[in-house]
């Protein structure tokens, strides 16, 4: 199915929007558009909605599988507005999840079970959204991939990741209760050609539509505990986007790129592309999950 707009699916996708969960895929270029999408499609999301320009190609089978929207994803937040308009055509209580073309989304467990299995039991536990971390991956030979972009050859970073108390604006002497800013990746190791509000690694990227509520500057919401890692009572299962997003934007800017030979250091380690290493480097949290 296509629709010319986002306001053309809200107008007229009720079928396509009627059941969650949603993964809601922004195509900024063509870079692996197609694994990503089959990534998302393999993991048995209710319904992959694919934004992207309507110049941009897909696959006969892909697009046999997916709702494609005409959009222009142009800009830094390009998808906050598309966003914010399919939350308000939900139904309320629907799960969404929204990435970008070259992003993976990994869960625990997720070889074996499905997206739907995960909120299931995430919604017994009473919470409406889940944190993610956005793991920078990059191609380990960049004289082969200028891009920075190899599914074949994707490393990441072991260690450097680290959390640090959100600031409340509204109360300076006390920080947001459950909030953290997470930091590490290539974001921390190239913070200079990062614009300082753009390092965190969080993202709320899996959450449940209701009524009011708003994606944010920064991937938090109007709803300040959707922007929480955990309850209160103990910790919640957590996931994992690996994501070659900064490599690519380091080596197409020219500010960055002939500073970069390669992204790899003495804390690489090939992506494995499975749940399990992001488990075992602390990468996402399986919670009571078992």
């Amino acid at each position: 199915m296509h629709y010319t707009s986002v306001r053309n699916l809200c107008a007229n996708g009720a079928a396509h929007l009627a059941k969650g969960p949603i993964a809601l895929i922004f195509a900024e270029d063509d870079v692996e558009l197609d694994s990503t999408l089959r990534h998302h499609i393999a993991l048995n999301f209710a319904k992959v909605v694919a934004l992207m320009p309507a110049t941009f190609d897909l696959p006969g089978d892909i697009a046999a599988e997916v709702v494609r929207v005409d959009h222009d994803t142009a800009g830094v937040d390009g998808h906050i507005s598309a966003v914010n308009a399919l939350i308000a055509a939900v139904p309320a209580g629907s799960w969404m999840y929204y990435c970008f073309n070259a992003e993976y989304l990994f869960y625990p467990f997720c070889e074996t079970r499905s997206i739907g299995e995960l909120l299931h039991y995430h919604t017994e536990e009473r919470r409406d959204a889940m944190l993610t971390y956005v793991v920078d991956v990059y191609a380990g030979d960049l004289d082969r991939h200028k891009d920075a972009v190899s599914l074949e050859d994707a490393w990441l970073d072991r260690s450097g990741y680290y959390a640090l108390a959100r600031p409340d604006p509204n109360n300076q002497h006390h920080p947001k209760e459950r909030q953290l800013d997470f930091f590490g990746g290539l974001r921390w190791r190239y913070e200079e050609h990062i614009p300082a509000p753009r390092r965190n690694i969080d993202r709320i990227a899996l959450f449940r539509s209701k009524p009011g509520l708003t994606l944010r500057e920064g991937h938090t919401f109007s709803d300040e505990e959707y922007n929480t890692y955990a309850c209160p009572w103990h910790n919640n299962l957590t996931a994992a986007i690996a994501s070659f997003r900064t490599a690519k934007a380091l080596k197409r800017n020219p500010g960055s790129t002939f500073d970069i030979p390669t992204f790899k250091w003495h804390n690489s380690a090939q992506f494995e592309w499975h749940s399990r290493q992001l488990l075992d480097l602390g990468l996402m949290e399986p919670g009571q999950w078992f």
